[in-house]
């Protein structure tokens, strides 16, 4: 099995590759049709959330550069 990917497309969609399942808050799984990538809406338009449809085209935007991430905060401690 392949390490999961994530791309984030400039204006457009998180495109997730590799090992995956997709699941709503209630741990329903998404039927994938076999699919060994998917692309996931960020614009909210998508008629077929939480999938990616291209509604999006010329009205969103959103190009995000990566950066590193702040260390994780320590747990506090248990009582």
């Amino acid at each position: 099995m392949s390490k999961t990917k994530i791309t984030v497309k400039p204006n457009g969609s998180f495109r997730v590759e590799g090992d995956f399942e997709i699941v709503d808050v209630n741990g329903n799984t998404f039927g994938l049709g076999g699919r060994d990538f998917v692309s996931l809406c960020r614009c909210g338009l998508s008629a077929q959330m939480p999938f990616c449809d291209g509604a999006h085209k010329g009205k969103f935007e959103s190009d995000p550069q990566p950066f590193d991430l702040p260390p994780k905060p320590p747990m506090p401690p248990v009582k």
